[in-house]
């Protein structure tokens, strides 16, 4: 499993993309393709991914200057903006009583044929359902380690749990996510 790892000096850059906007530049070219995969995987809509992605680096960039390393690691602070992004959104999507298309079965072309696109979405359906049997918590850590490739000891910063924690809970929701699709006879 690949983690992030930290850009040379992070420390210094962070620092200066307070007030540099090219320091900024290299923050947000090296984070962005994990904050957009665990945003797309959070919410499963690309329009919102992209829109709460956004959210997150004006956050990150309008908040940078209260970044202390001392409270923990960079990834970990911008993850945690990520995380209360998706919780708010969730919150308002919640209250608003929105609904993706995505639910109501609208999909544009992918290049696919029918009964590929129709494989896709049962598959697709089979995977959204047994997702559903997880927990929220369980949901979250597994987007932070598949879908943003943290490590586990990241995750627990972020998390407030401990690594060996997040470890089991991790091989648990991923233990039960197999018995489901197998149950489901997908994989």
């Amino acid at each position: 499993m690949r983690t992030i790892a930290m850009l040379p000096d992070e420390a210094e850059l962070v620092a200066r993309a307070a007030i540099e906007p090219d320091a900024f530049a290299s923050v947000y070219d090296h984070y962005f393709p994990r904050v957009y995969k665990y945003m797309r995987y959070r919410v499963g809509n690309i329009d919102e991914a992209e829109e709460l992605t956004s959210q997150v680096f004006e956050r990150v960039l309008t908040k940078i200057g209260s970044y202390r390393p001392e409270r923990g690691t960079f990834a970990g602070w911008l993850f945690a903006i990520a995380h209360n992004t998706v919780v708010d959104h969730m919150r308002a999507k919640k209250r608003n009583g929105l609904v993706p298309l995505e639910v109501l079965g609208v999909t544009a072309s992918s290049g696919m044929g029918p009964e590929e696109t129709v494989i896709c979405k049962e598959s697709r359906e089979k995977i959204l359902a047994a997702m559903s049997s997880l927990t929220d918590r369980e949901r979250n850590l597994i987007a932070l380690k598949f879908s943003a490739g943290m490590s586990n000891r990241a995750i627990a910063g972020i998390a407030g749990l401990t690594e060996s924690n997040v470890a089991v809970i991790l091989y648990r929701a991923v233990r039960r996510l197999r018995a489901e699709l197998d149950a489901r006879d997908v994989r």
